[in-house]
């Protein structure tokens, strides 16, 4: 399985992708936890991602794709890997394509949940994370489930931020639907449901 998930930020791509890697044992790629990791280490990476991260805008090609192409070649990836945030635009995408190619491997698919920008918006402003393990939970956790570090709003979460970052994926992401529908690799699920029933229409999509 070597799969492209697509979406806005806040459709449910990480907890689909928590899913099928906890399923079907593949590598889960995601690159805002690539991005985190690389602003919380202080590499020069990560120096240079967060003036547009905090800005809800989009990491240059080239940082995400260096990223992207370290994480392939790391062992658990070599049994199937699951993309989540990566590509964001047709540049990218012809960029995979040729790394993977490159690799003698191919892209099985590309799969897009589909979600209303309101819901979307509803979702993200609630979201909080865990300053210490990074958790993700909502409004309602005053400290941290898993290890009562303290909670906050990541700058990517306030409202302001949410609907540039909406503006940004419409412009640049959402042609990634058609390139991929051309190559008849792409594939949909409505994301609106809940979680469980969320992941049984993605396996029912994907032939699982």
């Amino acid at each position: 399985m070597n799969l492209v998930l697509l979406g806005a930020p806040g459709a449910g791509k990480g907890t689909l992708a928590q899913q099928l890697v906890a399923e079907y044992g593949v590598a889960h790629i995601s690159t805002g936890d690539l991005l985190r990791a690389a602003v919380k280490g202080g590499t020069a990476l990560g120096i240079q991602a967060k003036k547009y991260m905090d800005a809800g805008e989009l990491v240059p090609d080239q940082l995400v794709i260096d990223l992207v192409k370290e994480r392939l070649a790391a062992d658990d990836a070599q049994k199937g890997f699951i993309l989540d945030g990566f590509p964001r635009n047709t540049v990218q995408a012809v960029t995979l394509d040729s790394e993977l190619s490159g690799l003698h491997r191919e892209l099985d698919c590309a799969l897009l949940v589909d979600v209303a920008s309101n819901v979307i918006i509803d979702r993200l402003s609630s979201r909080r994370a865990c300053r210490d393990c990074g958790y993700t939970g909502t409004a309602a956790d005053e400290v941290c489930p898993k290890c009562a570090g303290e909670m906050y709003q990541r700058d990517d979460d306030k409202p302001e931020t949410i609907a540039n970052r909406l503006d940004v994926y419409e412009k640049n992401t959402a042609p990634l639907v058609e390139y991929y529908r051309g190559q008849g690799k792409l594939k949909i699920v409505d994301g609106q449901g809940k979680i469980d029933a969320v992941y049984a229409a993605a396996k029912e999509v994907l032939g699982l």
